[in-house]
């Protein structure tokens, strides 16, 4: 099952500052004038010619409404500036909470996919500790190796994906074709794809991909991780089909497998830093590799995407802008 996320607690309600009072005081004065000039006007008080309005009962009911009219007008405004500041204020706070509920969340993945190598290496150590020279010495050495070989894989992992998020990328024009083409042929060398049937389908014609502004090591490396990514997740017998097409002024990335599929509950957390399904658990992984493919893609101005169907497989889709012919 998912982690459940804890929901994130609101902050208390700020009172409005001594600035926000005496806003709405001076909203409020052409009002307070209004009423003067009313009660003026109706006991005789406003006779003075300098101050240009005579005890004239009708008078003094223009100069009420048009303090009242003001007034509510300046309200209005005052409230308004009122509230976008406090909503402004109550967005910071929510991405505040909402991060450190990221943090929290990531740091027990974290300790749960430390905690399993480092149990089994300790039991190896025991076992070395304890079996005589030979074949069970052996064993054991070679466990602590495979789990020292999953640990390094895990902070590499992490430090690709905050280099990607945090360091500078080179910006030149990338070929897609070439890229996708280099990709395939990589993954198919591996072990892993053998007896899987992995497809490039590019066009043709009328004309082939255009470019895109990035860094090709970086989307070498994405591209790579969600080839191979899908291989795994492929049965002995299955298909791999890699996808691109030109659409809306963008290059559109697909690919696609006819694995077991992901289930809907998990399908929104597939990006999440160190998320995996429990179905997924018998496919080794550290569950970096899909983020790492976000972070390229959203570094390159990019976004992705996932479909899945039980049973059925998975395409995952990368959107990243064509580079323009003055790039």
């Amino acid at each position: 099952m998912p982690e459940p996320r804890r929901p994130a607690r609101r902050a208390p309600r700020r009172r409005p500052p001594g600035g926000w009072i005496g806003a709405g005081l001076l909203a409020g004065l052409p009002a307070l004038l209004g009423i003067a000039a009313e009660i003026a006007a109706h006991t005789g008080t406003l006779g003075d010619p300098r101050v240009g309005v005579q005890g004239s009962a009708l008078r003094s009911d223009w100069l009420l409404a048009a303090g009242l009219a003001l007034s509510l007008l300046a309200g209005v405004v005052v409230a308004g500036a009122w509230e976008r500041q406090r909503h402004r204020r109550q967005v910071v706070v929510d991405q505040a909470e909402a991060a450190a509920a990221d943090r929290r969340l990531l740091l027990s993945r974290l300790d749960h996919e430390l905690k399993n190598p480092l149990t089994a290496m300790r039991a190896a150590v025991a076992n070395a500790a304890a079996a005589e020279p030979g074949a069970d010495l052996h064993t054991a050495l070679g466990s602590i190796g495979e789990q020292l070989l999953r640990l390094s894989r895990l902070t590499a992992d992490l430090r690709k994906i905050a280099e990607v998020q945090t360091g500078s990328l080179d910006s030149e024009p990338v070929d897609v074709s070439a890229l996708l083409t280099e990709a395939v042929e990589v993954v198919g060398e591996q072990p892993d794809a053998a007896g899987r049937d992995i497809r490039l389908d590019l066009p043709r014609a009328p004309w082939p991909l255009p470019p895109v502004r990035g860094d090709y090591d970086l989307l070498s490396l994405a591209v790579v991780n969600l080839v191979d990514n899908a291989v795994k997740y492929t049965p002995t017998g299955g298909t791999v089909e890699v996808r691109a097409r030109e659409t809306a002024g963008s290059v559109l990335i697909e690919v696609a497998d006819t694995g077991a599929g992901i289930d809907p509950t998990d399908l929104p957390h597939v990006w999440e830093e160190l998320y995996r399904s429990p179905r997924a658990r018998r496919v080794p992984g550290s569950g970096l590799g899909l983020p790492l493919v976000r972070a390229v893609v959203e570094r390159h101005g990019g976004t992705v995407a996932a479909d899945s169907r039980l049973g059925a497989g998975t395409a995952v889709r990368l959107r990243l802008p064509a580079a323009t012919p003055e790039a």
